[in-house]
């Protein structure tokens, strides 16, 4: 095809500078590029120390945040052993819907909440977030019936809704695409060390049961619920909210960091942007664009199992005959073995700069765990059950993070990756309504539904990760042959760098992840 002949197929909204709203999108874009272009080099030991100054102010700032998050979401699991749904008189499905409502504020609110992520500053939208929850948290040892546990559990769902979407859009603001991932992994391994940490909290929160007329599993909601209050009292000046913006780096060290982001766009050749200003058309974007559906899917296979799998797994455990308090310690092995798989699994797939294959591997290794939880008598084999429970949580937790990272590396500029990533997250997250009510009480201690749609789902994410792969694939092929076939040149020719910025990911310069 000669140059003079070239077509590049991109919608005709795509091509416009201005939103239909008649705003500049990137307003100044182009002068914020130019202006870090003549900074002085800074050599490859120099950038490590950036990046490792940057690692140790944000990415344990944010796993604290999580790990508390994830305990406040999932402690319903440990107070029902320490006596929440006898206290409250709950029987049948009671406490999967209790379960279950948490859910549905926690998807519907996401997106929205990024939305306004993206208007100001992270740091004081995710301190609000947190106050918000741990106030709800706390006063949840004050509910007396199982209405008031329906109430407390949706209001939790509306005030945690944000958070996770918020942290993981943060990180993709401060590193490349084959860096984003390991501290992702070191953030996410908090959820499951929460699952440890969790258990041993409770075991030692159940001993407070009596004192000042409170039930341990009261204690567990006041003491947890404290908490993330304290901590939102200062995590607004703590948090870093983006690189131009640091404090603690000096001009040079942000100048570094925004210029290398602007240059990663996987193809060598363009740039992207994360300042672009959030309007109609990247909301339009991200929300439509099928390859987030398509991993929403994907999402499924870990949403489904883990909160299915955290909210049951102490249950579990109690019915293969050891004692309420024993059954809290014994998860603490399992999402620690979970923990160290998906470290693991991070950094090689970073190694490797690749994703899918590491997604797939995962998934097969929680379908491993729920075929022999199928297979095994319940509970006349308890150590081979227990034994079983391990694969079943390291294969959930290790594909997730690795997911999220793919998404995210394939969506630009950062106003559609903020819309895309929450609603990949949310709708993803409904995953958990289904997961909270497949363990079913009449069936324990084998849950034979809930591990075999947990099976199900494993198989459908492994399917459903083949097909992106190949839709990148094709897409990634298309556009090189574009480039060898027309030039550089003649592809710049037909755009201003500002229409490029905010093509995003569908700029002809933009290669996929695979």
């Amino acid at each position: 095809m000669a140059s003079g002949d070239m077509k590049v197929e991109t919608p005709a909204d795509d091509k416009h500078i201005e939103d239909v709203a008649g705003e500049k999108t990137l307003s100044s874009d182009n002068e914020r590029v130019e202006a870090t272009a003549g900074v002085e080099e800074i050599d490859e030991v120099e950038g490590r120390r950036i990046l490792s100054k940057v690692d140790y102010r944000l990415v344990p700032v944010l796993a604290l945040l999580y790990l508390v998050a994830f305990i406040d979401r999932s402690n319903i699991g440990n107070a029902k052993v320490a006596g929440l749904t006898a206290d409250l008189n709950m029987h049948g499905l009671q406490y999967n819907t209790a379960v279950t409502l948490f859910f549905v504020p926690y998807t519907l609110l996401e997106v929205p909440s990024n939305i306004v992520l993206k208007m100001m500053r992270p740091s004081h939208w995710i301190a609000i977030l947190m106050f918000a929850w741990g106030i709800v948290m706390t006063l949840m040892c004050l509910i007396h019936n199982y209405e008031g546990l329906l109430a407390a559990r949706w209001f939790l769902g509306v005030a945690e809704s944000g958070f996770f979407p918020a942290a993981t859009f943060l990180l993709t603001l401060w590193y490349r695409r084959y860096e984003v991932q390991r501290r992702m992994a070191v953030f996410y391994v908090s959820a499951s060390l929460a699952g440890a940490f969790s258990g041993l909290l409770a075991y030692g929160i159940q001993e407070l049961d009596g004192v000042s007329n409170l039930t341990g599993w009261q204690w567990i909601f006041l003491i947890e619920g404290l908490i993330p209050v304290a901590l939102a009292l200062v995590i607004w000046k703590v948090l870093p909210d983006s690189p131009e913006t640091a404090k603690f780096l000096t001009q040079r060290e942000r100048d570094f960091l925004v210029r290398r982001l602007a240059e990663e766009t996987g193809s060598g050749h363009g740039q992207v942007t994360n300042q672009d200003k959030m309007g109609r058309k990247f909301i339009k974007a991200g929300l439509s664009d099928w390859k987030i559906w398509a991993a929403v899917v994907i999402f499924w296979g870990n949403t489904v199992g883990v909160y299915g799998f955290t909210a049951t797994v102490p249950t579990v455990i109690n019915g293969l005959g050891y004692s309420a308090a024993n059954a809290q310690l014994l998860t603490i092995p399992i999402y620690v073995f979970a923990s160290i798989l998906t470290i693991i699994f991070a950094w090689w797939s970073d190694k490797a700069q690749t994703r899918s294959p590491f997604i797939v591997a995962g998934y097969c290794i929680a379908s491993c765990g729920f075929i022999a939880q199928l297979a095994i008598p319940h509970p006349k084999y308890s150590g081979l059950t227990y034994g079983f429970l391990f694969p079943v949580a390291g294969g959930l937790y290790c594909p997730f993070i690795i997911l999220v990272t793919w998404i995210a590396n394939s969506l630009a500029p950062s106003s559609k990756r903020a819309v895309g990533m929450a609603l990949l997250i949310s709708v993803g997250n409904m995953g958990g309504i289904m997961g909270s009510n497949i363990y079913l009480e009449r069936e324990k201690p084998s849950y034979t539904t809930g591990f075999a749609v947990s099976l199900a789902m494993c198989l459908a994410a492994i399917a459903m990760t083949l097909v992106l792969r190949f839709a990148y694939q094709r897409e990634n092929a298309k556009r090189a042959k574009l480039l060898a076939e027309n030039g550089e040149d003649a592809i710049r020719a037909r755009y201003s760098e500002q229409e490029l910025l905010e093509l995003g990911d569908r700029s002809p310069f933009f290669k996929y992840t695979l």
